[in-house]
């Protein structure tokens, strides 16, 4: 059984599999692409969740059906037994053998092996929150979202215990604000452009770590015109120096890092001895 978050960030960095690993026939969010990603090291999944006309939770990025399925209708207009026969198309728009999983089917294959990040919750949270406690997964499950009132509440009215970590960009002025709230606050996923960014500091970091918080930072990249991590990237740890990339990032302290290449990742960090804590 895998350890819950507190109990596997206490002992080495996390390593976090944006959408598993997808490449040649295997698409992403996939179960295929999931199953790898556990075999390249990942310590976590990140999964995006959509739901069916009549209900049914489904894994899949909203609004990406014509670039993955080929598909111009969307998840939300079609029926359960509509969606169960798509099939993902590869990176040349070949079909292929995958069909999109269901929730259930996830947190059932994975939710004993692994930590799962359920992004867009904020769409559906009772039923994905339901699904959760019923897999027993309430502390090896993390949401995560942007600030606002109406996140706050939600998470307070329907799923207290469930592990959440605000998104947020240069600085946190809401943390000591966000403790005192009845949610199960762990943490921060933090976004910056500059290296000089409050969220990047060695101070911010360590009063995060003092009160017992995590930092999760992301190495992917969407969009190379958008910074995430001033340009402490994927890309520069795979096609320039990784101590400049990768390095950097559990040089200063970070606790989760989001990759589209845990293999490498873990190899790096492995080899470079920052992987465990000390």
């Amino acid at each position: 059984m895998q350890n819950s978050l507190s109990e596997a960030a206490a002992e080495r960095r996390l390593i976090v599999a944006h959408r598993g690993v997808s490449g040649g026939n295997i698409p992403c969010n996939t179960l295929a692409a999931y199953e790898i990603a556990l075999r390249q090291g990942a310590d976590m999944i990140e999964i995006d969740v959509e739901m069916s006309a009549d209900g049914k939770l489904f894994i899949f990025h909203p609004g990406m059906e014509p670039v993955h399925l080929w598909c111009a209708e969307r998840l939300p207009h079609m029926t359960a037994e509509e969606i169960s026969r798509l099939r993902y198309v590869n990176f040349d728009r070949a079909p292929t053998q995958f069909g999109v999983a269901t929730l259930d089917a996830v947190l059932e294959q994975f939710g004993s092996r692994c930590l799962i990040n359920v992004d867009k919750f904020w769409g559906h949270p009772k039923e994905i929150y339901q699904a959760i406690r019923r897999h027993g997964m309430t502390d090896r499950v993390v949401v995560k979202s942007s600030l606002s009132e109406r996140v706050l509440t939600v998470l307070e009215e329907v799923a207290p215990d469930l592990p959440f970590m605000p998104v947020v960009r240069d600085t946190h002025p809401e943390h000591e604000r966000l403790m005192h709230r009845r949610i199960n606050y762990i943490g921060a996923e933090v976004l910056f452009r500059e290296e000089s960014a409050e969220v990047a500091s060695e101070p911010f970091l360590d009063r995060m770590h003092r009160d017992g918080k995590l930092v999760w930072v992301n190495s992917i990249i969407y969009n190379y015109r958008e910074q995430l991590c001033a340009g402490h990237s994927d890309d520069r740890s795979l096609t320039g120096d990784p101590a400049d990339g990768w390095g950097w990032l559990a040089g200063r302290g970070f606790d989760l890092i989001q990759t589209d290449w845990p293999l490498m990742l873990r190899e790096y960090l492995e080899k470079e001895g920052l992987l465990r804590r000390s």
